[in-house]
């Protein structure tokens, strides 16, 4: 059989007649805020600047016992900024004798408690001294410690962070009551936790600390590091410090005072010419993996259950925020209970953990975790609903967390795979397609470890939704040039296998363009998809294409097609029109910025590329026209484009649009619109 000379001219009406393609392959699953929710994922998981090289900082270790130098007081006491509350906790140290301060490691809290130490102990002619803590769970090991306390004298004392929730307060008690017998002071740092919460909640021992503002104590420490040197490097630092090149690497909306403190050394060694430009972002770039892998190196002391489950839940926290990251609360909050769930029984597959009904402090959680709730909306497709959301202090913080924890602990990768796979059957895309989303990026950082445990079993299963999300994390991981060959090679593979559920989900993952290496490439491997598809599955992936940033190179393939003398081809690109007419343009979203189409999202794909494109009119009407025109899709074509302008009706922008574009559509071309279609048209637009 020849190919026709002319992609308007009919067709021979042999076979089926084609329908309008109802549907997605998901039966709408992923539609109604798929689009915000793989933009999302994609802003808080891909980051500008390359992976951070981790720098020599120096391990995270125990305060170092004995008494603190006096060179060490002089210096805290010109760089130390006072806390708001600062006042309130000498008052209550100086009333009780002991002071707890809850809060976060790296926030000041430790120099916090030194300069309260040092005002009381000036006053009594006493030192300051730090302690150890030998026992656990407050046995006697920190009174062991506390027995030479002398007279006047100021001491600190950390609580490890795995510390029981029940056994905290009774050694305060014991703590305070001595240490009030010898007329001593003692600050206990307590980090954020079931017994920092108790502690709060009692309200007899512990204070809740909250740190200076960074940009303060960035400006003492370079203000103390430059002093000596020439008036202009303090100057040159501080002009570094604003750089946005800098802080886009930091990636951190306010870091700690530790922090702070770190990156004032570096930069008094960049303008002193002792680092470079790029030796200092790199530094910079190391700061949110430095705090991903001290969270989890944490989580990693207490080894059984019940006592580990507080570290476990923590954990599960910081991860599934890395996934959910600035999406609801709610949303975020069950995976973080899935995930902690999954946690305890690969731990201790015996203990089945429970949930905690009641929050001791609302907030207390996110702050451990550096993040934030407040405002926020989900898209529902015809419309928004406002949310609580909740999100990291830093965009570089879910990366580091999510690559922390799959490359760093292997043990938590069981865990965390059964737990993608669970979310990605999930009917609601603003959960699986976040987790469709990660699971690609850790696919791409271990491909075979991915592939075996988070790719083949999402698309062997029954569930449609699992194998959109199969071709969505391939798709994802492709990105990768080092994993893209692999994963080409697989829906190659599949492509050509008797597995119907392998081929759909090639035939999803190449809708995204990445894994063939371009959009181009991933036309060709659906037209040869087509032959065994009957084009539900493949015309929807042309049509994301088609929305996608490259709609001339689809265009341009879909006429080649309808001269093709593949029939499977010929019909791909008919049915393919036909949903570029009948489909909302977010419903069809990708793995790619496309910012042009946002404005027009609730908009038909082909009125919204007619207004952001125009360039693209002419092949758009060639195409209608051969649908309209072949007698195989003739009928279909004909309630689409009646639909199509119905539709438009009630938006004067979009009624604009078609009104100049119909006259192309009718006029153009060899072949004039068969006399029918021509008539309905014409009736439509009298009507309205």
């Amino acid at each position: 059989m020849t190919a026709p000379d002319d992609a308007s001219a009919p067709a021979p009406s042999r076979g089926r007649r084609l329908d309008i393609p109802q549907g997605d392959p998901l039966d709408g699953a992923g539609q109604p805020g798929g689009a915000r929710a793989a933009r999302e994922a994609r802003a808080h998981l891909h980051i500008a600047y390359g992976p951070a090289r981790m720098c020599a900082d120096p391990a995270p270790h125990p305060l170092p016992e004995g008494p603190v130098p006096r060179e060490e007081l002089a210096r805290l006491r010109r760089l130390h900024r006072a806390v708001p509350e600062h006042a309130a906790m000498r008052d209550q140290l100086r009333r009780t004798h002991l002071l707890a301060l809850c809060g976060e490691p790296g926030t000041g809290r430790a120099w916090t408690g030194l300069a309260l130490l040092a005002e009381l102990a000036e006053l009594t002619g006493g030192g300051v001294s730090r302690l150890g803590y030998a026992g656990p769970d407050g046995a006697p090991g920190v009174e062991k410690g506390v027995e030479k306390t002398e007279r006047g004298h100021g001491y600190l004392l950390e609580l490890p962070a795995d510390q029981a929730e029940a056994t905290a307060e009774p050694l305060l008690d014991r703590l305070r009551a001595h240490f009030a017998e010898h007329e001593a002071f003692c600050v206990v740092l307590v980090a954020g936790g079931p017994a920092a919460d108790r502690l709060l909640r009692g309200r007899r021992h512990a204070m809740a600390y909250r740190p200076p503002a960074a940009a303060d104590v960035l400006d003492r420490h370079l203000t103390e590091l430059l002093a000596d040197r020439p008036a202009g490097l303090l100057e040159t630092a501080r002009a570094t410090a604003r750089r946005p090149e800098l802080t886009e690497a930091l990636g951190l909306d306010e870091p700690r005072p530790g922090e702070a403190a770190r990156l004032a050394g570096q930069l008094a060694a960049h303008a002193e010419g002792r680092l470079t430009d790029e030796r200092l972002l790199e530094h910079c770039r190391s700061f949110a993996p430095h705090q991903a892998r001290e969270w989890f190196l944490e989580a990693g002391h207490p080894g059984t259950l019940p006592a580990a489950l507080p570290a476990l839940r923590a954990a599960a926290l910081r991860i599934a925020l890395a996934v959910f990251d600035g999406s609801a609360h709610s949303v975020m909050a069950e995976a973080a209970e899935l995930l902690a769930w999954e946690l305890a029984v690969t731990l201790d597959p015996q203990y089945a953990p429970g949930r905690p009904l009641f929050s001791a402090r609302p907030g207390a959680c996110l702050a451990t975790a550096r993040a934030v709730h407040g405002e926020g909306v989900e898209d529902l497709g015809d419309a928004s609903v406002p949310v609580r959301a909740v999100w990291f202090e830093g965009r570089r913080l879910a990366p580091a967390v999510l690559h922390e924890s799959w490359d760093g602990h292997h043990n938590l990768r069981g865990p965390m795979a059964r737990w993608l796979r669970a979310l990605c059957d999930d009917p609601r895309p603003q959960v699986w397609v976040r987790a469709a989303v990660a699971a690609g990026v850790l696919c791409a950082r271990d491909y075979l470890y991915g592939l075996v445990e988070l790719a083949l079993p999402l698309a062997r299963t029954d569930s449609p939704v699992q194998r959109m999300a199969a071709a969505t994390a391939l798709a994802e991981a492709s990105r990768a040039p080092q994993v893209r060959p692999a994963v080409h090679g697989l829906l190659h593979a599949w492509a050509r296998g008797d597995d119907e559920r392998e081929r759909e989900t090639a035939a999803l993952a190449h809708g995204y363009g990445l894994a063939a290496g371009s959009v181009a490439a991933s036309l060709e491997e659906l037209g040869r998809l087509a032959r065994a598809d009957d084009g539900r599955t493949t015309s929807h992936s042309v049509v994301r294409l088609l929305a996608g940033a490259e709609p001339e190179t689809v265009l341009a393939a879909l006429t080649h097609w309808l001269r093709d003398t593949r029939r499977a081809r010929r019909d791909l690109a008919l049915l393919a029109t036909l949903r570029a007419v009948t489909t909302r343009t977010s419903q069809l979203w990708g793995l790619g910025e496309v910012p042009e189409l946002e404005p027009y999202a609730a908009w038909p794909l082909a009125t919204a590329l007619l207004a952001a494109r125009p360039e693209c009119g002419p092949r758009l009407a060639e195409l209608l026209r051969a649908a309209l025109t072949w007698a195989r899709s003739a009928g279909a074509a004909e309630d689409a484009l009646v639909g199509w302008i119905r539709r438009a009706a009630g938006d004067a922008r979009q009624l604009a649009v078609l009104c100049d574009f119909l006259p192309r559509l009718a006029q153009d071309g060899d072949e004039p619109l068969d006399a029918g279609a021509a008539t309905r048209i014409r009736e439509v637009l009298e009507a309205l």
